[in-house]
């Protein structure tokens, strides 16, 4: 048992099913809901005890809102300074395109380059919390990496199943970590089947996207940084680079907890929630748009972006979920685009951002061109990683 000292200040009381709402028992490790197969989410007491005053004086990462969070001893806690990432003001492109105050947040300044060190150092943390002997993840590139880090400073054996084609950045960076590399020809989908092929004996934690409930945990943390580093106010819109989807879905979350909490007011006009994808792999805009029933059959094509490289995301119905209730949209970005993306805001921002990041910049100039998006409107985009690592992808485009 942890002492006092080591004990967190978590308020979690269960795990529920996203579809029927079964509850599930958070003290033993969970994967998808044994009712339905779906998602599991963490519920908390939100009854007022956590106060904006809290956070005066705690440390600039994620784990500030821990109230929030599931670890429940301090001592596994698996943190390499994750969060708390800079919102910037694009003045320059805002000005160059009419819009009046445009922000991006930077998720490649977190460990290991990306928005996944959130969802990983959580996942991981709960994992040896929970006496896990190790973990295994199919993943686009950037997820891998994560949880090859976190494993490394957690001490458990890590594996990691990519796409064959991942750039090497990816590649080399797991193995520096120690991780067991497997490479596969396909796109994620393929890298979970050969995650169920080596771990059919179930000896290793499986942290697909969404098919353990605390990788959302760690991403729904953008939303509380959101709140806070804007004063408590929120953007009209946020546009997001949806691959597996649990930074949307968890972004929302928080926004819901926030309201709960009282942190928000009840009648708060919440963002319009944009799930921005590949043109060459975009299986929630045709959902979106009404082409297809569901993503179940949707073959996808690789993608400069090979976070958006996801062509049957078990978050769907979550994500579609949080398009609804926030009015929001799905919109898709070429290679080509994307490419243009990069470069603009590279030479115009001096940030240099993921093909990810690029496909939101310029699916916001496409929604404001059609009138979806206003001049007026605070929006507020989300870079996901550092361009750094896509240099193979992008290599003399120029």
């Amino acid at each position: 048992m942890a002492t006092q000292v080591e004990t967190s200040l978590s308020t979690i009381t269960a795990l529920t099913c996203s579809k029927c709402g079964q509850s599930h028992d958070h003290e033993e490790q969970q994967r998808v809901s044994s009712c339905c197969a779906l998602p599991l989410l963490a519920q908390y007491d939100l009854s007022g005890t956590f106060s904006k005053k809290a956070l005066q004086n705690r440390e600039g990462t994620m784990w500030r809102y821990q109230e929030v969070l599931p670890v429940l001893d301090n001592k596994y806690k698996v943190s390499l300074g994750e969060g708390f990432t800079p919102i910037l003001d694009f003045k320059n492109l805002g000005s160059a395109y009419g819009f009046r105050d445009l922000l991006l947040k930077d998720e490649g300044k977190n460990p290991t380059g990306s928005f996944k060190a959130r969802g990983l150092s959580m996942a991981i943390s709960k994992a040896l919390e929970l006496g896990t002997e190790g973990c295994i993840i199919p993943t686009a590139g950037n997820a891998g990496v994560a949880m090859a880090a976190y494993c490394a400073k957690a001490h458990l054996p890590a594996v990691v199943v990519m796409p064959r084609h991942t750039p090497k950045a990816f590649k080399e960076e797991c193995y520096w970590y120690g991780a067991q590399i497997h490479l596969i020809d396909g796109l994620i989908n393929d890298c979970a089947a050969e995650v169920r092929r080596l771990n059919q004996d179930i000896q290793l934690l499986d942290v697909s996207t969404l098919k353990e409930p605390y990788r959302i945990e760690g991403k729904k943390t953008m939303g509380y940084e959101i709140a806070e580093q804007l004063n408590w106010t929120l953007p009209d819109v946020i546009l997001y680079p949806a691959g597996g989807g649990t930074g949307l879905i968890g972004i929302w979350k928080a926004f819901q907890e926030m309201i709960a909490i009282g942190w928000l007011k009840e009648d708060v006009q919440l963002p319009r929630m944009v799930a921005v994808q590949a043109e060459n792999c975009r299986p929630i805009v045709d959902t979106f748009l009404g082409l297809q029933e569901h993503c179940q059959n949707y073959n996808g094509q690789p993608t400069l972006a090979n976070g958006l490289a996801v062509p049957r995301p078990l978050g769907e119905p979550l994500m579609l979920q949080v398009l609804a209730q926030s009015s929001g949209t799905a919109i898709s970005i070429t290679e080509e685009e994307m490419v243009e993306g990069v470069r603009e805001i590279a030479r115009k921002e001096g940030l240099f951002v993921a093909p990810e990041g690029a496909a939101v910049w310029m699916a916001a100039r496409k929604l404001l061109k059609q009138g979806w998006l206003k001049p007026e409107e605070k929006v507020l985009l989300l870079n996901t990683g550092s361009g750094q690592k896509y240099i193979e992808n992008i290599e003399g485009r120029y």
